[in-house]
């Protein structure tokens, strides 16, 4: 008979405390794989964020970080903004327009807040966003377009329409042809602007897109609070009878600002991206800072990502080690009542060296049962909480997909196992044949 079939055989006559002792492991096991998949869902999604558009031109008060956080994460508190006149170097006709390709302005400052306290940051903006710049990249390296799940983008004309994310839609339970009053400011304070029409619902993209409110940036300049004053000897346009029968009159270009400029440059000039950040960086004015933001997102997961994922690791390998333990005690546990068993393997002819393997064995095989249940637990507890996750965070898990890291985990408790076998394998190896068979007489 085979060490294996000895060894299971063990394992069945101890069935309470081998499954015990097999559940502790695949516990352990689990939380590893939650760990490991959970971090690598978010790295994605960080990077995803960060995909579409080259540069972030923010204002020039403040860190990189915060430009980035503000305008790619819609977290934090925005940075000063620049004047309007500087967006327009980067349209048409303008100084970096031949560098450019596209050129999306945002405009921070407003909160919406549900009744029961659910707060969504509302970006102001223009329809371009959602139509000249892709929000990641497909496994095959396809840009990835925005789609509506109901209705439709907004117009440029009408100056009260609104898009929402997927996850602000579904947690404030908004929906099309529904309206709602942005409060000013990021905390929702208590100054309500004029009211805003829903006009569509994106698809989930997996991005910090699905958490926010977008609202027509002509709408927005019209809030209480967001003109700048009128430059020293500018009159304000006159209002006209025909201008009030067409709808509200657009805020002069003189009084608007920009929070920031996502900016996609042109592919056909490799060198735009670094044309355009000299002469920000270099320029008279110095009203905005030029970002990359892929580069500041990977250090925002090295240095935050990645050392959470390290202590959470830790933590899992010692709840691994912790069942290895109870591995190892019940096996050693059982040594006195199987050492007439083992005197009489050793009478047939058996060697310390077999006696020795047969314990090491069922260490391995406790390990890795407990394991493999583990590596199940762990994408059957994803996949039932993916839907949840997705629906209230945006963030999509597949919960079946396997990182490489998990390929670690066999090799590694295989030679744990071998470890924590070690002492009653010893055990076994010094069984006195003599004395074990003569007192059992």
């Amino acid at each position: 008979m085979s060490f294996w079939k000895i060894a299971w055989r063990s394992i069945e006559q101890r069935a309470l405390a081998s499954s015990l002792t097999g559940l502790s492991m695949a516990l352990g096991v689990a939380l590893i794989i939650l760990v490991l998949v959970i971090h690598n869902v978010f790295v994605g999604q960080l990077s995803n964020d960060a995909q579409g558009y080259d540069l972030i031109i923010g204002g020039g008060q403040g860190s990189r970080f915060e430009v980035v956080l503000s305008s790619v994460f819609h977290v934090g508190k925005p940075l000063v903004p620049f004047p309007y006149s500087f967006y327009k170097k980067f349209t048409d006709g303008g100084e970096f327009a031949p560098y450019v390709e596209a050129a999306v302005p945002i405009c921070l400052g407003d909160s919406f807040q549900t009744d029961d306290g659910r707060q969504f940051r509302v970006v102001g903006t223009t329809p371009e966003y959602f139509t000249a710049i892709p929000y990641g990249i497909d496994d095959e390296g396809n840009e990835k377009q925005y789609k509506f799940r109901d209705g439709r983008n907004f117009r440029r004309e009408n100056f009260y329409e609104a898009v929402l994310g997927s996850v602000a839609a579904n947690r404030s339970g908004m929906q099309v042809g529904d309206r709602f009053n942005p409060t000013h400011g990021i905390s929702a304070g208590d100054t309500k602007h004029d009211a805003y029409e829903v006009v569509g619902i994106l698809e989930s993209t997996g991005t910090s897109t699905d958490r926010a409110v977008f609202i027509n940036m002509e709408g927005f300049y019209l809030g209480e609070g967001h003109a700048m004053p009128l430059p020293e000897g500018e009159q304000a346009p006159a209002e006209d009878d025909a201008a009030a029968d067409d709808g509200p009159r657009p805020l002069p270009e003189s009084q608007r600002e920009v929070t920031s400029i996502l900016v996609r440059s042109n592919p056909d000039l490799p060198t735009a991206a670094m044309y355009i950040e000299g002469k920000v960086t270099k320029g008279d004015d110095r009203v905005a800072q030029v970002v990359a933001p892929r580069p500041v997102v990977h250090q925002i997961t090295s240095k935050f990502l990645d050392p959470v994922r390290l202590v959470l690791l830790v933590l899992t390998v010692l709840i691994v080690v912790v069942a290895g333990i109870s591995v190892l005690v019940s096996i050693y546990n059982s040594m006195s009542e199987r050492a007439h068993d083992i005197a009489v393997m050793r009478a047939l002819g058996a060697s310390r060296r077999a006696v020795m393997g047969v314990i090491l064995v069922e260490s391995i095989l406790l390990s890795l049962l407990g394991a493999a249940a583990g590596i199940l637990l762990g994408h059957a507890v994803l996949a039932i909480a993916s839907p949840v996750v997705e629906n209230y965070t945006g963030i999509a898990v597949r919960p079946w997909d396997f990182t490489w890291q998990e390929l670690l985990l066999a090799p590694g408790l295989v030679a744990f196992a071998s470890l924590v076998g070690l002492l009653p394998a010893l055990t076994a190896y010094r069984t006195d044949v003599a004395r074990t068979l003569g007192g059992a007489r």
